[in-house]
């Protein structure tokens, strides 16, 4: 296991980072302070061939570029301080009603512009026989992009001898806020073309249906009979022209939040390539990629739409304006916790 650390630039004032992360069996993954992003995950097909299996750039200064900041594709960034969406812009908290940016339509999507994703983090590489990772630290300062609360956040990318990327998260504050953080790193286990022949299979006998803008109407309700039913094995394309834009749905975990399970299995039949998801969260969404139009490209591939799907660990969508969905608000003294896992191997 090896880490290695290069400097790229500078912005801001700020060292901007690439880090890579190699176990022994050639599985790598690079990461960069800009947005504590995830620029790449290299691993082995059944035949011992490294390949590419994420969207991302070589050169992570495209990550602050402003352009690429518009089209809204957060590519392996880090999100937060709100994953997902918050109906209107608005939440109540304490009495008080704080307004959001609505960058998402009429609704706040993933922190707002200028939120996690494109800050500088402070970070410092670690490594031991079995792990190398990256710690990254970045401090929201009482009322960022709206949000109440001086918000102190840790977030450590480690990969292990067992071929597992572990990001655990860490968050603190000094006064009553709301926080949902998650990684939006999109998979293509082929490494190339779009994601149909890809397998599914989740541990998620619930998921929460949605309004047209991706809000949530507020109920929870079985997969079964729709074509969001992946208990069994099913292929991404199977049924995905059933659905509008593809999947961009919040799927309710089985088990207890909190524990650290199984959340869904994904492998590629043509490259044997295989990922398990594990998280401590109650729920994940699913993407496949509807809004990638295709402008950005790294090798063979190009962003196209469908060429790459996330499994994001996070608390439900508009989680602040919904009473019956699980409790996203972190107060003094208390401490936000969360990790997630993915694992590779061959199927």
């Amino acid at each position: 296991m090896k880490v290695s650390k290069v400097l790229k630039g500078n912005l801001d004032g700020k060292d901007v980072f690439l880090y890579q992360l190699c176990a022994d069996n050639g599985t790598s993954i690079c990461l960069t302070n800009i947005g504590g992003t995830v620029t790449s995950i290299k691993t082995a097909d059944r035949n011992g061939k490294i390949g590419e299996i994420t969207l991302g750039f070589d050169d992570p200064m495209t990550y602050a570029d402003p352009e690429y900041l518009s089209c809204g594709f957060y590519l392996g960034a880090t999100i937060g301080r709100f994953a997902n969406r918050i109906a209107g812009g608005k939440f109540t908290l304490n009495g008080k009603t704080y307004e959001l940016e609505t960058n998402d339509g009429e609704n706040h999507l993933h922190g707002g512009s200028g939120s996690f994703n494109t800050k500088i983090w402070d970070s410092e590489d670690f490594s031991s026989e079995d792990r190398v990772g990256v710690r990254m630290t970045y401090v929201s300062p009482n009322m960022e992009n709206g949000y109440p609360g001086e918000l102190t956040v840790i977030v450590v990318f480690t990969l292990n001898s067992r071929n597992e990327f572990i990001i655990n998260y860490q968050a603190k504050t000094d006064r009553a806020t709301i926080v949902n953080l998650t990684n939006h790193s999109y998979f293509n286990l082929r490494g190339e073309g779009d994601i149909f022949d890809t397998n599914v299979v989740m541990q998620a006998n619930n998921y929460t249906p949605r309004e047209d803008d991706c809000i949530p109407d507020g109920t929870i309700e079985s997969v079964k009979g729709t074509p969001f039913d992946f208990t069994l094995e099913h292929r991404i394309g199977e049924r995905i022209a059933m659905l509008d834009d593809g999947y961009d749905h919040n799927f309710v975990i089985n088990g207890n939040a909190g524990e650290l399970r199984l959340a869904a299995e994904v492998w590629d039949d043509e490259t044997g390539r295989k990922m398990e998801f594990l998280t401590t969260e109650p729920a994940f969404q699913f993407y496949t990629g509807y809004y990638l139009n295709g402008k950005y490209s790294r090798g063979p591939l190009k962003f196209n739409q469908f060429c790459g799907f996330c499994l994001e660990a996070q608390h439900y969508p508009d989680s602040p304006n919904q009473k019956t969905f699980p409790s996203v608000v972190l107060r003094p003294g208390e401490t936000y916790s969360q990790t997630t896992v993915y694992k590779f191997g061959i199927k």
